[in-house]
């Protein structure tokens, strides 16, 4: 009878993939949270620094109370504790110097500049702590004509495409209303910190990692920038069809509302789509018409088609749409309002949206963490009032006596 040998992970409960990684957050409003969010959803112990008092600007200056958080803030620092620490003193710096030397990953999305001069610039981190991995999140490369410029993620959007790609044909362009510039910054940005851990594994040494929002939106406007490869002319902005091929786009549903339509589409590399979906609205007839015969001939006389499909639409609700073409084999979506997804049964089923307890606030919906993996699981949780974990963190990590972290207050330094 063979052996069964078993190995350390299984012996006792499995950890979480980034249990026992320290991060030291010290950013601010989306794109820098958002990175150090994902990775506290990973397991990563995140200790967010901030400025005695106030806190992070995204603590306070979008909130609809005085007495609370907002409800920004707690989105995007799930999962987090929180510290306090002054950086404009003397103490404050070296109770920072302290903690870097116990850290694994450093992230400041400060103003360009900033953090350098508080005196934490690449080569003093990395002689502090050789295995740290330090990023920085900008608005723009250091090495760009642009590095000073200040961003947000409207400012990202419109200068790294995003913007420029988005609205209707002969209209001006219009932001994305998901916060790609700052979210989507932050998830690429994470992915490099856990590459270079893995990287730090055979090394032993850290690195230094930046990434600047415009990039980042270039990044993700590859597929339309594929298109524009090939075309000497500026392409057009498209709305909501698709390049090439119909049906592509939104159809109004019953009873004619705001917010009542579905995206139904039928992929110019599948024809079986077209042909489900006349069967679906009972329009057979179109497939024995030459103007329908493929997706770029339907292109062409995009108007007839979507006539065909609105007035079968018009007459049903965007669920029942949804239910039918989608059932039948047609790629097809309702589009759903932020309320209607907060409230979507099948989102809190499956955890994607979830209800957490504020210590303020008390009960708040809020979004969950998409990525499953079989052996990490954390628990959701809310995120920290400012400053609750200075005792629990200072200790952890420094060895801090209750009585030395009160002497920290009393000196202002945290």
């Amino acid at each position: 009878m063979q052996e069964h040998v078993v190995q350390p992970e299984t012996a006792t409960a499995i950890q979480p993939a980034l249990k026992g990684i320290k991060v030291l957050d010290v950013t601010q409003f989306e794109a820098g949270p958002s990175c150090t969010e994902a990775l506290a959803w990973l397991g990563a112990d995140v200790v967010k620094v901030e400025e005695p008092h106030r806190g992070e600007p995204g603590r306070w200056g979008m909130s609809d109370r005085p007495d609370a958080d907002s409800t920004y803030f707690l989105y995007y620092n799930l999962n987090k504790r929180s510290v306090t620490c002054n950086l404009k003193s003397d103490g404050g710096k070296a109770l920072l110097t302290r903690m870097i030397a116990k850290a694994d990953v450093l992230i400041e999305n400060m103003a360009p500049g900033t953090f350098a001069r508080l005196g934490f610039d690449y080569p003093r981190l990395s002689a502090i702590n050789p295995r740290l991995i330090f990023a920085q999140v900008k608005g723009f490369a250091p090495e760009s004509e642009h590095a000073n410029y200040l961003a947000f993620d409207m400012i990202a959007q419109a200068m790294g495409g995003t913007m420029g790609v988005n609205g209707h044909p002969d209209q001006p362009p219009v932001r994305p209303g998901p916060t790609i510039g700052d979210t989507g910054t932050g998830m690429l940005c994470a992915m490099g910190i856990i590459a270079a851990l893995y990287q730090r594994m055979t090394t032993g040494r850290g690195q230094h990692i930046q990434i600047a929002m415009r990039d980042a939106m270039l990044n993700y406007c590859r597929t339309p920038m594929s298109y524009q490869a090939a075309q000497e002319e500026q392409l057009p902005r498209r709305g909501n069809t698709v390049h090439g091929t119909a049906p592509g786009g939104l159809y109004k549903c019953s009873p004619g509302g705001l917010d009542d339509w579905c995206y139904i589409f039928a992929s110019r590399g599948n024809e079986d789509h077209w042909r489900r979906l006349v069967k679906a609205i009972g329009r057979e007839d179109l497939l024995d018409d030459p103007r329908m015969v493929d997706g770029a001939t339907r292109a062409k006389n995009r108007e007839m088609v979507d006539a065909a499909i609105t007035e079968w639409t018009s007459k049903r609700t965007k669920h029942e749409v949804t239910r039918i073409i989608a059932g039948a084999g047609v790629p097809c979506g309702a589009v759903l309002t932020t309320l209607e997804i907060m409230h979507d049964p099948d989102l809190h089923k499956r955890g994607m949206m979830q209800k957490i307890e504020h210590p303020v606030r008390g009960s708040v919906i809020v979004a969950g963490w998409p990525l499953r993996m079989s052996d990490t699981k954390v628990p959701l949780k809310s995120a920290p009032l400012l400053g609750a974990d200075c005792e629990a963190v200072y200790s952890e990590w420094l060895g801090c006596s209750p009585d030395e972290v009160k002497d920290m207050r009393q000196a202002k330094v945290i």
